[in-house]
């Protein structure tokens, strides 16, 4: 049995969302779920709708993030962002979309999740093309490396 259809086209933030998705690239939007899912061309799936999915309450996003950015960006604003049912332990991170959300930001964190689904090759290819928006949680690890003192590259090495 098909899923329901759990969003309208009218919506805004549904219209901007798919906006930025389909401009990041390569990008193709499926309906999966009742939800748009939106995945890398011949590739994974990147971002996900959450049209009050399961009674959630809240029109939102779910984002393929990288390690850490999860637990960084919900202690850094619990409101805006939650860790989603079934994709959340995989480090995916909900972003509610209603409202006012900070698009810049949201784009940053669409373009982390669309990179990391990527072929290898093409990925090398996209970074070298385009500008890097820096993504809050990029910011927060940059903040969080060692000094340069404690960095691998300057620890002896022992399998020379």
């Amino acid at each position: 049995m098909a899923h329901p259809r759990m969003y309208e086209d009218s919506n805004p933030a549904i219209k901007k969302l798919r906006a930025v998705c389909l401009a990041l690239g390569e990008v193709v939007e499926k309906e999966a779920w009742g939800e748009c899912t939106f995945r890398v061309v011949n590739g994974p799936m990147f971002a996900m709708t959450d049209n009050n999915h399961h009674q959630s309450g809240h029109v939102a996003v779910w984002v393929k993030a990288p390690a850490m950015a999860q637990e960084i960006l919900i202690s850094s604003d619990s409101k805006r962002f939650f860790k989603p049912p079934y994709m959340g332990h995989k480090g995916w991170v909900g972003v509610r979309i209603e409202g006012n959300p900070d698009w810049e930001q949201l784009t940053a964190i669409l373009k982390d999740g669309y990179e990391m689904s990527l072929p290898v090759r093409q990925a090398a290819r996209s970074a070298s093309r385009s500008k890097r928006v820096v993504s809050p949680v990029s910011k927060a690890r940059q903040s969080m490396k060692p000094p340069p003192s404690a960095r691998v590259s300057d620890r002896p090495r022992y399998d020379r």
